[in-house]
């Protein structure tokens, strides 16, 4: 397979309850091991979700993807890193597979992996030296804002409710400066401001763009092309409000959806378009964040490069822009 030729197959009722492994041997003809390895290397995708049990039963209309390359592996807590520490805020680095926070709803069963909020008090009190009984003591942060589960890049917390007070209200009043980067389906030629109200349904079950004057919250993307990559486009984008997967629809809504993106992959009441960039996950990634500091008033700005699973894709599609480096995290502030 080329670097991003994905092998699509369609289960029929002659293949119902094949076990996934034993399907991938009569479609691709390979041999039991190689079909077991395509699993067990994380590169099998049954209707969008990835598959890691070679004995997983198969239904008629499944539709089962084997990637050109693997997938990363599930988060772990000590993949989150701490960028900036004070006894205000916190600045980290996000992986992208972590919930940013837990909601009520959720329950403390629904997830196994933890969310940002409660791994921040233990590495926080890493960084601080402090011994194990005493990090989970420490108070929990408090968040003022959220990345999608599979977005990665820098969020903020605040540590104090002062200091809740003084970011919730720069973000009300849209004087964060955010920063993304994402990889998006076809030709992206100018930069873009992109403005609409969103809705939370738009008539399928997803939120989107309405057409009515009143209705909705007024959303607004500035995207800006930044390397064209075949079929795909490197794009930034700068988010003049917060909402709920904004960059996503807005680039949806303009007929370039996001690389990986399995929600907003298709115009309202129709099938799916196809996704054959090999992306591992979401393309998008939180690059840059800046505020004014809720204590001094002093501006602080931080960057954090795309992460490995992303600088991989790039690179894939012949990035010429994006290479791996090592950087130092920021000191804690005295």
């Amino acid at each position: 397979m080329s670097a991003t030729e994905i092998q699509v197959f369609h289960v029929t009722p002659e293949d119902h309850r094949k076990m996934v492994s034993q399907a991938l041997h009569d479609w691709i003809g390979s041999s039991w091991h190689q079909a077991r390895k395509l699993v067990l290397t994380r590169r099998v995708q049954i209707n969008g979700n990835l598959v890691d049990d070679e004995r997983k039963r198969l239904n008629p209309g499944d539709v089962v993807r084997v990637l050109p390359h693997p997938q990363a592996p599930p988060p772990k807590a000590e993949d989150v890193r701490l960028q900036f520490l004070d006894e205000y805020v916190v600045v980290v680095e996000k992986p992208a597979g972590f919930t940013s926070v837990r909601e009520h709803s959720d329950g403390p069963k629904r997830d196994r992996l933890q969310t940002i909020d409660e791994i921040l008090p233990e590495l926080i009190g890493g960084r601080l030296g402090l011994p194990r009984e005493r990090r989970i003591k420490l108070p929990k942060v408090i968040p003022v804002h959220r990345l999608d589960r599979d977005t990665s890049g820098l969020m903020v917390f605040a540590r104090t409710a002062s200091a809740e007070q003084v970011l919730s209200q720069q973000f009300r009043k849209h004087t964060i400066r955010r920063r993304y980067i994402a990889v998006v389906h076809g030709d992206l030629a100018e930069p873009t401001t992109y403005e609409s109200r969103f809705i939370e349904d738009r008539g399928d079950g997803l939120r989107g763009s309405t057409t009515a004057p009143e209705g909705g919250d007024k959303a607004i993307t500035h995207v800006k092309p930044i390397e064209r990559l075949g079929e795909f486009t490197v794009v930034e984008c700068r988010l003049e409000t917060g909402r709920t997967h904004q960059i996503r629809i807005h680039l949806s809504e303009a007929g370039h959806f996001l690389c990986g993106d399995k929600l907003y992959c298709k115009p309202r009441g129709l099938a799916p378009l196809p996704d054959n960039s090999g992306a591992p996950r979401l393309a998008l990634h939180a690059a840059s964040l800046g505020f004014t500091h809720p204590n001094d008033r002093e501006p602080l700005d931080f960057e954090m490069q795309p992460p490995q699973d992303l600088l991989e894709f790039l690179q894939r599609l012949g990035t010429k822009l994006f290479k791996k480096e090592t950087r130092e995290p920021k000191q804690r502030r005295k």
